[in-house]
């Protein structure tokens, strides 16, 4: 079986994002669920997938991460409302074989991502 991981970078200070809070969201016919919550670990990683083992399935799911809290907290200069503040990254799966990793790189003026693995 495959699994779901994250991983955010905050290219800003050049450092992984540390205490960031994550919500994982199930989004289908009946609307959006939330799946599970987490906060990134000193490497910026989740203790743990996702999702794994049974737990997952095919179908749409959102990342949301709450980047302006992070740089709130980092004492960053920000705007109200600030520009970036939560980052809602949408993905699917289609092979629960495989390994989907979904990083986030960031600032607070802007944000990538990509499929890992």
């Amino acid at each position: 079986m495959g699994k779901l991981t994250t991983h955010v970078l905050d290219t800003a200070h050049g450092c992984p994002g540390a205490g960031i809070v994550v919500e994982l969201y199930a989004i289908d016919a009946a609307g959006r669920r939330l799946v599970r919550a987490d906060v990134t670990n000193e490497d910026g990683r989740c203790s743990a997938p996702l999702l794994d083992g049974a737990a997952i399935a095919p179908g749409q799911y959102e990342l949301v991460f709450h980047a302006g809290d992070y740089y709130a907290a980092r004492g960053v200069a920000l705007p109200s409302p600030r520009f970036l503040d939560r980052i809602a990254l949408g993905f699917g799966i289609a092979d629960v074989s495989q390994n989907y990793h979904v990083p986030l790189v960031m600032t607070p003026w802007s944000y990538s991502t990509y499929r890992g693995s």
